[in-house]
Parts: structure tokens; C-alpha cells; sequence
């Protein structure tokens, strides 16, 4: 199957043709139109690419394998593929969101010579509490619950969940963009993300991970604590760590200018 229509390809080109390349990789229940208010902070320095995992946004879900898809590693795939597709071979700069932020280190250990640097936005190797020494933020009966409501009401769940992303029931227009999001993806599909997504521990791998690293950790994320991105910036061996005063879990969306001067600094 053609990757570039399966993964819903597009590239924002750069007149340059050596242009350093950007991949941006979006995080659960969202599609690459997160990404829109974030890209035209790089349109004049850099070729840009994103894409949709499959079951996601504009992606062909006839591809969906449960199989494939029941671990982050079948969206690493993904990744690799899309790489692959544009012959894409090294020097990639990866932005990833959320689960996508394991998803891109799962990829950099599998193909280390592909990307020159990651970034990091609102990261969790693992969401579960496991006490003592790691607080993920949710105990397992927390998670249980909102997979089972999942089950029982698909579009209850969304109208729950966004403000919970979002930050505030404030922000209408972010919530509202992220309940259709959630709304627009096919329940069996966003079921299963959602468990791999809440329910993969990456703990072990973040040592085998030799990609530098920007981590852009939320100060108020009802997902992801604060303590999440110290333990992140501890493991990962060439890692850098700031803490964006923001509430929510999506920064790119909604602080796009934030993220894109962290991200230029540290380019």
C-alpha cells in the first residue's frame, strides 16, 4: 500500500532543497491539523512534514490492523515508513505531541542514524502511578474508568476528555477543536490508541534512546505532572528541559508562539 496516501502524507516544501526537515507527529484522539498554528513559525527555514498515524484524521483506515496497532511499536512503524516514503534517511528533526513523544524514542532507538534531534511536547513514558518512585499521574482504576466510559458513551467521553486536554472549559474554541477531533476518529480505533496510548510503560527503553532531546513540559497539565518531565530529563542521556508556563496538555495549539521560540533556541 502507497504510505503516503495511507499515513495521509503532506509536505510544506522549503525553495531550498537542503533545507533541514521537521516531521511532526501528533498525539492521540488528533490528526496533523493540531499542527497548524505551529508551522508557519518554520515555513522559511524548514521543509516541513506531517502526516496521520493510520486510524487517525484523514489516514486510510482500511489499513487498520489490531495487530499491528495493539503497541506503540506499530505506530513507530508508521513513523519509519513515512521516513522511508520521502527517502528520508538521517538529519530528521522529529516534533512529537504527547504519545507521540514515545512513539518518535521507540523510532530513534530502532533507526538512530535517522533523526539529528526530538522535541519533546507535553511527554509521559508511562501515565500509571508506581509508587514510590514514579508518579504517572493516574492510578489504574482512574484509567479503567475512563476506557469503560469510552465503552459505554464514545461522544460523552469526547465532550469529557477535551477540556481535561485542553486545560480549561474556557477555552472554548481549543476544546472544541479537540472534541471534534476526538468525535471525528472511529470509536474502535481511538479505543485502542487509548489503551496503548494510557497503558504502555517506556521506562525501560529511555537508556537505549541517544537522540538529543528538547522536553517541553507544561506547568499545569491535568495529565502529565510536573514531576514526569524531571524523571524524563534524568533518563534521557542528552536532554534538555523547560518548563512552559502554560495550563493544558497541548502547548502547540494553544501557546503555538511559546513552543516555537523554545524550539527555535534550542535549533
Amino acid at each position: 500500500m502507497d504510505v503516503i496516501q495511507r499515513n495521509n502524507v503532506q509536505q510544506l516544501l522549503h525553495s531550498a532543497q537542503d533545507a533541514p526537515v521537521l516531521l511532526y507527529a501528533h498525539g492521540f484522539g488528533c490528526n496533523q491539523e493540531m499542527w497548524k498554528s505551529l508551522t508557519p513559525a518554520f515555513s522559511s527555514s524548514h521543509r516541513q512534514v506531517l502526516f496521520d498515524y493510520v486510524g487517525s484524521g484523514n489516514s486510510d483506515v482500511s489499513a487498520f490492523d489490531p495487530e499491528r496497532y495493539c503497541s506503540l511499536r506499530g505506530y513507530a512503524q508508521d513513523l519509519i515508513d513515512v521516513c522511508d516514503a520521502l527517502a528520508l534517511t538521517r538529519e530528521v528533526i522529529f516534533v512529537g505531541h504527547s504519545v507521540s513523544c514515545s512513539i518518535g524514542i521507540l523510532a530513534a532507538i530502532q533507526r538512530p542514524e535517522l533523526f539529528s534531534r526530538m522535541i519533546l511536547i507535553g511527554p509521559s513514558p508511562c501515565f500509571l502511578n508506581d509508587p514510590p518512585d514514579y508518579s504517572g499521574g493516574f492510578e489504574r482504576a482512574d484509567l479503567e474508568g475512563l476506557l469503560a466510559l469510552m465503552d459505554q458513551n464514545y461522544i460523552g467521553w469526547a465532550q469529557y476528555f477535551a477540556p481535561l486536554v485542553a486545560g480549561s472549559e474556557l477555552d472554548q474554541p481549543l476544546t472544541s477543536e479537540l472534541s471534534s477531533s476526538f468525535c471525528s476518529t472511529d470509536p474502535v480505533m481511538a479505543r485502542l490508541f487509548a489503551e496503548v496510548t494510557f497503558f504502555s510503560d517506556m521506562r525501560d527503553e529511555l537508556q537505549r534512546c541517544t537522540t538529543p532531546c528538547l522536553i517541553l513540559q507544561h506547568r499545569r497539565d491535568a495529565l502529565v505532572p510536573l514531576t514526569v518531565g524531571e524523571y524524563l530529563h534524568q533518563q534521557l542521556c542528552d536532554s534538555h528541559l523547560e518548563v512552559l508556563d502554560v495550563t493544558g496538555h497541548c502547548a502547540h495549539m494553544s501557546h503555538p508562539n511559546l513552543v516555537a521560540v523554545a524550539m527555535h533556541a534550542y535549533l
